[in-house]
């Protein structure tokens, strides 16, 4: 099921999908007699594009999805046993350092896991995130950083079973168990997981990391071209309401 997601959801991703549309129009166009079904069909793939390229409707969607929790205080993690970093995609290229080896989202979320976890004395760390395809796990990779970093082999420990969020949270909760924790992730995906974790009857503390959709400083020259960032900000959002649609759907949330 997890691979049958992962190869499924990305046809419905806004980049393919206005590929598709435009592929579609062009065939009707240069193979076809149905001229206007092909020009209306191209120039929805071509309108959908630009629209998604601006960011004009998926970064406020992100930005909701990010704002969802704040950043905890202090007061409200003093007493967690459990920093719980959620994976988000590693590299077992050996060439590479370890910083290297890591998406930005998994980075950022670790990063902040440990900085969290100095915070509070006598809490543990604990790295969730399987192997995909045969790769090394994220939990594995995390650990070797962190370890890096300076953090104690005895405060880390692993979850390497886990290759998706709903896994993450039932494994997760057989380990914590109703001991007080704080969950570590990317800022779009907390809406997900915190969800997905009160499902498994955990409810962690969410520290959100790695915000995507920043609050705009002004209008600056880049803002009036289209640009990849609109196209990365729909992709996560439509990643995150599919990932929410399909817990529904089956029943998980």
């Amino acid at each position: 099921m997890f691979l049958f997601k992962k190869i499924v959801a990305p046809l419905l991703f806004p980049l393919p999908l206005c590929f598709l549309l435009l592929a579609v129009g062009l065939a009707l166009l240069w193979f076809s007699r149905r001229q206007k079904t092909g020009k209306l069909i191209a120039t929805s793939g071509f309108a959908l594009l630009v629209v998604i390229s601006y960011g004009w409707v998926s970064d406020p969607l992100l930005r909701s999805l990010e704002r969802a929790y704040a950043p905890p205080g202090a007061a409200a993690i003093a007493q967690t046993k459990w920093v719980i970093v959620l994976g988000g995609g590693t590299s077992s290229d050996p060439v590479l350092p370890l910083t290297a080896r890591m998406t930005g989202g998994t980075l950022s979320r670790l990063i902040e896991g440990i900085r969290l976890q100095r915070q509070i004395p006598g809490s543990r760390l604990l790295l969730s995130g399987a192997s995909v395809l045969g790769s090394g796990s994220d939990a594995e990779a995390m650990s070797a950083l962190a370890a890096a970093l300076g953090v104690a082999p005895a405060a880390i420990v692993l979850d390497d079973a886990s290759p998706d969020t709903e896994s993450q949270a039932a494994n997760v909760a057989r380990i914590v168990g109703d001991e007080p924790s704080v969950v570590v992730t990317s800022a779009y995906h907390m809406r997900r997981t915190i969800a997905l974790f009160a499902k498994a009857g955990v409810k962690p503390v969410p520290a959100p990391a790695q915000y995507v959709a920043q609050v705009n400083r002004g209008i600056g020259p880049g803002d009036f071209y289209p640009g990849v960032g609109g196209l990365v900000s729909a992709q996560i959002v439509e990643n995150e309401y599919l990932g929410i649609a399909w817990a529904r759907l089956t029943g998980r949330l």
